[in-house]
């Protein structure tokens, strides 16, 4: 689908069995990768694996399965390279950097400096960020898939046979073993009168022309708090609306309590335990009828976004009819080495379920091809996944907080910093956040890690890595940490367990 002059809209849904590793068409122009695929007698209509799906876990799963020596088909119907870096990650944290841009340059915390800023051509934000995407997906997916000879690309859409075939148009397929890796797509909440009211959902927001002068925003979580942010300090008005009585409703109070604070004081109207009971659409207007905490309240806008989950893509796959269980929602259900229902079966990456990221879909695909074509079978291991919300301050974490270890029954001591304590926020009068640590009482384990801090995703990877590799939380405490880093704060919280850092001097052991 190319750009839509002006406002950009979404063209209906895709197709139910589109196999890109995101359900909607990719506005940043068609992949120059050609099909290779002999003909109807070349040996690779019998091959080693079949992946379908052109995302990062179908990559990660090929480039795998070729290193292990087999002979691949990827089946893909859609752009090459999936949701992440065509309408997913790559062009929202762009987009996120060009407000951050503008945001830091309209104000400053610092005496004696004046400042302003303001877009100009919000087109040519836009256009940029393509150039970005487009670059990217020649030099990380199409320019891979040429490097791996035994890897053969067949465009189309898959259909799985009792079999165990794979039909894609009029061929037919075969392999010993299989691996769906065909992603997930934005999902349309059932609102009375959304679907009318025609709402954006990310990918449409990331192609927009013309920047809108207000917008209503449906969510709580990652991808509508990083648009929510993005969008107001890009210079729209944004109000989002959240069902649950905070956003991030799996994460703690103080930590959200503590985003929804920064983020109103930016001016984002974020109005949290709402019902919704209809969306329309007058006009260049859209209003939202809600009960907010049982009151009756109307919410009006130039446009709408919803950013309220994903749907996996196996629709009109025939999946159930091959033998493959599915879950309510729509996921493939696998055991935790991913194999399917079905045996000879794999499922990886957003199809699978959760966690939801690229990382952990390239990952899933590296395990399935393993699985599937290796001598050892291996489980998933998701203890020391870090995880990041791209808002300012960040929100990251890895391991558990302090109440999902009570839920699991173990007695923990928490560390909580606020970034007052850091030297390095100090300097650069920014102390909005805190560093948190959970450590097993009695012991010097260290369980979890929550930070929110201005780039805080650059914080939790040394929890990530204590977590995983064993290093105890005095080891992070007596560990040599740069003076005026922001990772002091890891060194800092690590030693709050047992001290009083306010009254330690600076670079203290």
């Amino acid at each position: 689908m190319l750009p839509c002059p002006g406002t950009c809209r979404p063209q209906g849904n895709p197709g139910p069995d589109s196999h890109q590793e995101s359900g909607a068409r990719i506005p940043q122009g068609e992949s120059h990768v050609p099909e290779r695929f002999g003909s109807v007698s070349d040996p690779l209509e019998h091959t080693d694996l079949i992946v379908i799906g052109g995302g990062s876990a179908g990559f990660a799963a090929a480039i795998r399965g070729h290193e292990l020596g087999a002979q691949v088909v990827m089946v893909n119907d859609g752009t090459i390279g999936g949701t992440c870096v065509n309408v997913g990650c790559v062009p929202s944290k762009t987009l996120i950097r060009a407000a951050e841009a503008r945001h830091r340059a309209a104000r400053t915390p610092f005496e004696g400096i004046e400042t302003s800023s303001r877009v100009t051509d919000f087109g040519a934000v836009i256009r940029q960020k393509d150039e970005l995407v487009a670059s990217l997906r020649e030099a990380k997916y199409e320019e891979v898939l040429a490097a791996h000879d035994r890897v053969r690309l067949v465009r189309g859409r898959a259909r799985l046979g009792r079999d165990g075939s794979v039909r894609v148009g009029g061929r037919t397929l075969r392999a010993e073993r299989v691996i769906v890796a065909t992603g997930s797509r934005p999902r349309l909440p059932e609102i009375p009168g959304l679907r009318d009211a025609r709402p954006l959902d990310s990918t449409a927001l990331f192609s927009l022309d013309e920047q809108p002068e207000s917008l209503i925003v449906l969510g709580g979580r990652y991808v509508a708090l990083e648009c929510a942010q993005m969008m107001s300090r890009l210079g729209t008005r944004v109000t989002l609306l959240q069902r649950s009585e905070h956003v991030l409703p799996t994460e703690s109070e103080e930590l959200t309590s503590s985003l929804e604070r920064y983020l109103r004081g930016e001016g984002v109207d974020v109005v949290t335990s709402v019902t919704i009971e209809q969306v329309t659409r007058t006009g260049g207007r859209v209003a939202v009828k809600a009960r907010v905490v049982g009151e009756p309240r109307t919410f009006r806008a130039a446009e709408i976004l919803t950013a309220t989950g994903r749907r996996p893509n196996t629709d009109g796959m025939d999946l159930e009819q091959a033998g493959i269980a599915l879950d309510p929602a729509g996921h493939v259900v696998v055991d935790e080495t991913l194999e399917s229902t079905r045996r000879g079966v794999y499922a990886a990456g957003d199809v699978a379920g959760e966690p939801a990221f690229v990382y952990t879909a390239a990952y899933e695909g590296r395990l399935a091809a393993d699985n599937a074509l290796g001598p050892v079978r291996r489980a998933r291991d998701y203890r020391a996944l870090p995880w990041v919300v791209f808002t300012d301050p960040q929100v990251a974490g890895v391991g558990l907080d302090a109440r999902q270890a009570e839920e699991q029954g173990i007695a923990v001591d928490v560390a909580r910093l606020g970034l007052e304590h850091v030297p390095r926020a100090l300097a650069a009068r920014d102390t909005r956040g805190f560093v948190e640590l959970v450590r097993r009482r009695g012991s010097d384990e260290l369980l979890g890690a929550r930070v929110l801090a201005p780039e805080g995703g650059e914080l939790v990877m040394e929890a990530a890595l204590a977590i995983r590799h064993g290093i105890g939380v005095s080891q992070l405490a007596s560990a040599f940490h740069p003076y005026l880093t922001l990772a002091e704060g890891i060194k800092l919280c690590a030693q709050a367990f047992d001290r009083d850092v306010s009254r330690l001097s600076c670079c203290s052991a």
